[in-house]
């Protein structure tokens, strides 16, 4: 991993000493041993696979995703499709469009290698939510996601419910992609108290429960279900290390419910593009709110009300 261009979190350097910064540990190596796969994700909370899939898969899927961009006037014409660059006034981040009716992609994350690892991970029949999280990360200091669990939003079902993040080109350090803070998956505290959360349940008898119930406002909580709204102060309050990596087209990232993840400032002119996914045993519960046609989401019919 290239560092020489400094990781950068919302403007701020983070700190990239031994002690507090490190590289994620490939496990492509173990990709016929499940057993040593299972044992390192229960270790480590995350399993990364460079090269799980297939690149030019990738590539088409990515080149779906920017003639998108481009029909939207969100690349600067300028340069080339394919380099990505976004246009000056580019400033989305999530966009889930950029899934739908992209044949390419939708085959990548629900077919193939991905589907054929998990039926072997978890051993057993496997379902994904049909819902599709795509992030389109622009340049500069707003593009940095906050730390996190996933649980707080996808946890009315299983909570062996798994996350596959699959960057849509080349990722290195300075783009910004996704890190994992080493060891937060056993954060007991942390789980007991901030993993019970469900950013779509409020508090009747609180004054602003008429807005969430009108959509006024999407959650009571003021954070929006992050954790914190600083990665480095996160770090330096529970230790360990903020672990990423070059990504590549190919690679995928696997990792838990009670995984602390965030990701960094993209430092380039170009549009970082990804996808998360979630994957589960078809056999167990899985949240209303993430499958069918037309998932409802973090929508008003997600809402679930209670006393305080």
């Amino acid at each position: 991993m290239n560092i020489s261009i400094s990781p950068i979190f919302q403007g701020h350097e983070l700190d990239t000493s031994p002690p507090a910064f490190g590289e994620l540990r490939p496990s492509s190596d173990a990709l016929s041993d499940t057993s040593e796969l299972r044992r390192r994700f229960e270790q480590e909370g995350y399993l990364y696979l460079p090269g799980l899939l297939d690149h030019n898969r990738i590539l088409d899927a990515r080149l779906e995703a920017l003639k998108k961009l481009e029909a939207s006037g969100f690349l600067d014409p300028d340069f080339p499709l394919t380099d990505g660059v976004a246009h000056p006034d580019f400033s989305q981040s999530f966009m889930p469009a950029l899934a739908q009716g992209n044949a390419p992609l939708l085959k990548v994350l629900y077919d193939g290698p991905m589907m054929d690892f998990y039926a072997r991970f978890l051993d057993g029949p496997v379902r994904h939510f049909d819902y599709t999280w795509c992030r389109a990360k622009p340049p500069g200091d707003e593009s940095a996601t906050r730390p996190h669990y996933d649980v707080v939003y996808m946890g009315r079902g299983t909570k062996r419910l798994h996350t596959s993040w699959t960057p849509l080109g080349d990722i290195p350090l300075r783009m910004g992609g996704l890190m994992i803070l080493e060891g937060s998956h056993r954060l007991e505290e942390v789980k007991s108290t901030y993993g019970q959360l469900d950013v779509d349940v409020y508090c009747t008898n609180y004054p602003d429960a008429a807005d969430i119930e009108t959509g006024a406002k999407q959650w009571q909580n003021p954070n929006g279900g992050t954790y914190a709204n600083d990665a480095i102060a996160t770090r330096t309050k529970f230790g360990g290390r903020w672990l990423t990596t070059d990504y590549e087209m190919g690679d995928v990232l696997i990792f838990s419910m009670y995984t602390m993840h965030a990701s960094m400032d993209n430092q380039t002119n170009r549009i970082r593009l990804s996808t998360d996914t979630r994957y589960q045993l078809a056999s167990e519960p899985v949240d209303e709110r993430w499958i069918g046609e037309n998932p409802i989401a973090h929508g008003l019919q997600a809402k679930q009300g209670m006393i305080c």
